[in-house]
């Protein structure tokens, strides 16, 4: 009975040692989450793909504001490029139109003293020499006479004021000039009033 309650005792030391010794054993360490290579790693392809997508999808809109801001730059150059430029060259209209009365007054004056006949033939050469430098002149900023006798009519230069059944012109040709128009740089500043021949 003794012995048997000595092996008793034993046995029961022995589980009670056991269990302290687990106690004491250190938790074993989280083992990390198990994850299935072939879909993660597709999964991380999908999250790359969209991402690329979203980001050459940005970089094309930057890429589209770019060359529509450099057009409109462009197109603002080119336009202050033409402001100047018409600048230029009809800063000299208001004095043009100043300046045409005084040619006419030069030609009426010719005229009269043409009908006037010999009497004044040195005081006629020197008008005609004024009246030839003063076009001179006027040329060299590129301002032109217009005067379209024989001419077709062109509503951009000419003004009609009256259409005279003539036989012996062609229809819509400027048979008189009443008075002579004038040009600048191609711009019509006074436009030339004309007698246009019509069909009989």
């Amino acid at each position: 009975m003794t012995e048997e309650k000595t092996k008793a005792e034993d046995l029961n030391e022995a589980v009670t040692g056991a269990e302290t010794h687990f106690d004491s054993v250190a938790p074993a360490p989280e083992q990390p989450e198990v994850v299935d290579p072939i879909l993660g790693e597709a999964q991380g392809l999908d999250d790359g793909a969209a991402r690329i997508a979203a980001l050459e999808e940005e970089v094309a809109q930057f890429r589209d504001q770019t060359l529509r801001a450099h057009a409109e730059v462009m197109n603002i150059k080119r336009r202050a490029e033409l402001d100047v430029e018409k600048a230029h060259k009809f800063a000299l209209e208001k004095f043009v139109s100043e300046l045409i009365p005084v040619v006419e007054s030069l030609e009426k004056g010719v005229e009269n003293a043409e009908q006037a006949g010999g009497q004044h033939e040195t005081m006629l050469e020197g008008m005609r020499l004024t009246h030839k430098q003063l076009l001179g002149a006027l040329a060299k900023f590129s301002v032109e006479q217009v005067d379209p006798v024989g001419q077709p009519f062109d509503p951009n230069f000419h003004q009609a004021i009256s259409m005279v059944p003539n036989p012996n012109m062609e229809p819509n040709t400027v048979m008189e000039v009443f008075q002579k128009g004038y040009t600048l740089h191609g711009r019509v500043i006074r436009p030339a009033m004309v007698v246009v021949a019509r069909a009989v």
